[in-house]
């Protein structure tokens, strides 16, 4: 069977991490503004002042995407440059900046995916709580219903938050992450609860305000798991780690996917959350389930690796360590593309929702060759694996609607600042000279024919 006809092959990005220009025409700091100042928080104290100075070159960025054949773009818009202050008086450059964009990209037959927030949250609204404030659900549909009603006449897409996993627990539990505070259990629970309420107030808005009939999903990340064999008890045990809490830790909570998607797509929260961790749950009414369980056009799921587990005499799952020597990313990041299978097949099963992987790629050591190119041929291999297993789901009957590599160009990530390179196309920070890589050309191939060639 294959990749369906209708198939999207995209790329992904994220405001921050591309954008630059962080005071211009009228943009409001970012709680990554601030926390890039804060010394030691970052890679070499590098921040996203310029970056890929996409603000000023997209024209440029999408020329090379379609020069690629990428066929949607998938951007996060930055609230602070909409909303400087993160409610209140609309700044109208900045919508222009976007309408630019996405007129950009629709000119060069490139569909536009906007993500309404990923991590950039205004400062000034974390001056008054973050995503711990009882009042930011209403928020977020303010500025929700702003990019519905303007951009959802040339814009069918919209995903929500992404990876609300990342913004709980690397910005407010461990301090990795922007804001970079530690706010304990009762404290990660709140904002667990308020971003799910958020994610619900964004689709009511956008349902709302829309213009025409638009397509609406949310990115999580999460903890996945494969089984080391294809034995029934194998597949259930994977199955069981993929939805339940292994060490009814809080951290197991953080990447637990049911946690989040429960709610969603369910309308329930896990047991074994209440079980262990029913102290620390804010109130939970009938309202907000309602609120969160509003129906989605699609699952979207970034996906980078997975654990291998097998089934022990009990039918419970267990990890299988990993041998010596096992492939790793320049992140250090294992190579397991089997998750490219079994998680969509899991989550298919569960959530019953078209899936979308909205982010899979690979940093690599990547530099320009004597000759002038980048050749990156292990980032070239990984692809080539994790897309096989992408197309044996897709050959199973699985509704996979998309593939979004992760990410279109090189770019500020995060923490590790520059030090790491996830880009099909290599930038150089110092002249921002773009470099197509050998595996922009792979994926190219692979576009051209729908993944035939896998």
């Amino acid at each position: 069977m294959g990749f369906r006809k209708d198939f999207v092959w995209g790329a992904a990005t994220a405001s921050y991490q591309v954008e630059g220009a962080p005071r211009e025409e009228g943009k409001g700091l970012s709680i990554w503004d601030v926390f890039c100042r804060e010394d030691g928080k970052i890679y070499e104290n590098q921040n996203g002042d310029i970056s890929c100075d996409q603000y000023h070159r997209y024209r440029e960025d999408v020329k090379m995407m379609k020069d690629m054949g990428i066929q949607a773009y998938r951007f996060s818009i930055s609230w602070p440059r909409i909303l400087p202050d993160g409610e209140g008086e609309v700044n109208a450059r900045g919508l222009e900046y976007y309408d630019n964009l996405v007129d950009e990209l629709l000119a060069n037959h490139i569909q536009p995916y906007i993500t309404m927030y990923h991590w950039d949250l205004p400062y000034e609204l974390q001056k008054k709580g973050g995503w711990m404030n009882p009042d930011i659900p209403e928020l977020f549909y303010k500025y929700a219903a702003i990019l519905a009603k303007h951009f959802s006449d040339r814009v069918e897409h919209f995903i929500t938050i992404n990876e609300p996993q990342c913004i709980a627990g690397l910005g407010y539990l461990t301090g990795a992450h922007a804001p970079g505070l530690k706010v304990g259990a009762a404290g990660f629970f709140t904002i667990w609860h308020n971003l799910l309420k958020a994610h619900g107030m964004a689709v009511k808005a956008i349902r709302e305000h829309a213009v025409r009939p638009v397509k609406i999903g949310m990115a999580p990340c999460s903890a996945l798991y494969y089984p080391a064999s294809e034995s029934e008890a194998d597949i259930m045990a994977a199955r069981k780690a993929t939805f339940h809490l292994l060490n009814n830790s809080l951290e197991d909570c953080v990447w637990n996917i049911a946690l989040w998607c429960d709610p969603v797509f369910r309308q329930e929260y896990p047991k074994e959350v209440y079980e262990y961790f029913g102290e620390y749950l804010p109130e939970i009414t009938k309202e907000d389930m309602a609120l969160i369980s509003q129906p989605l056009d699609f699952y979207g799921q970034n996906m980078y690796n997975a654990v291998m587990v097998k089934a022990d005499k009990n039918g419970e799952p267990v990890r299988v360590k990993r041998p010596e020597g096992f492939p790793k990313t320049a992140i250090q990041w294992p190579v397991t593309p089997e998750c490219m299978y079994w998680a969509p097949k899991f989550l298919y099963e569960r959530y019953q929702k078209p899936l979308i992987i909205t982010e899979n790629g690979m940093s690599s050591h990547d530099w320009i060759a004597l000759d002038g190119k980048v050749h990156d041929s292990s980032r070239i291999d990984f692809m080539h694996r994790y897309l096989k297993e992408y197309k044996r789901g897709a050959n199973e009957g699985i509704d996979l609607l998309g593939y979004f590599s992760w990410s279109s160009m090189d770019n500020f990530e995060w923490a590790y600042g520059y030090s790491e390179r996830f880009g099909l196309i290599y930038v150089d920070y110092q002249t921002q000279k773009r470099t197509m890589k050998d595996s922009g050309y792979f994926y190219r191939d692979v576009i051209s024919c729908n993944g035939e060639n896998l």
